[in-house]
C-alpha cells in the first residue's frame, strides 16, 4: 500500500483542497489514540461532514481505488456555474475560455486531456487537471 499512497502524495502535493499525510504511531502513539486509530495502516479523512476525529477509509487500498475515493469524495473542484470555491487563477481562465469559441474550447480540452499523462511537476499537474475540469464544463 506504501507505493499507492506515496504515488497518491504526489498527486495530490499541488491541491488547494487535498492533504495526503502519514503518522508513524508506532512514535505518535498519543495523536493516534486521539483518532482512534488501533490498527495499521489506517486510513483516516476529514471533510465538513465528518466528526473531528474523521472518518475510517474503507474502500480499496491500491492507488486507482484511493485516486477515485479522492476524486469524489474530498476533492474541491471549481464549479463554472458558482466560481466561489474557484482560485483567482481558475477564475480568469473561465473569463478567458468563456470568450472562446466551441472548436477552440474542444481543442483546448483535447490537448489538455492528452497532457494529464504527461510527466511534469504535481504544480503543472494539477493546473492542468483544473483546466480540463472548467473546460468540462464550458
Amino acid at each position: 500500500m506504501k507505493p499507492a499512497w506515496d504515488q497518491l502524495g504526489a498527486e495530490y502535493a499541488a491541491s488547494s483542497s487535498v492533504v495526503v499525510a502519514d503518522v508513524d504511531c508506532t512514535v505518535e502513539s498519543g495523536l493516534c489514540g486521539d483518532y482512534g486509530v488501533n490498527g495499521y495502516p489506517t486510513i483516516k479523512y476529514f471533510t465538513a461532514e465528518t466528526d473531528k476525529k474523521g472518518d475510517d477509509y474503507q474502500g480499496g487500498r491500491d492507488y486507482d481505488a484511493l485516486a477515485a475515493f479522492v476524486k469524489d469524495k474530498l476533492e474541491v473542484q471549481c464549479s463554472v456555474e458558482d466560481p466561489s470555491g474557484c482560485t483567482e487563477k481558475e477564475v480568469a481562465y473561465i473569463a478567458k475560455m468563456k470568450e472562446k469559441s466551441a472548436d477552440e474550447r474542444a481543442k483546448q480540452l483535447e490537448r489538455l486531456s492528452g497532457m494529464l499523462g504527461s510527466s511534469m511537476t504535481a504544480t503543472a499537474k494539477a493546473w492542468v487537471a483544473q483546466r480540463v475540469n472548467i473546460l468540462k464544463q464550458l
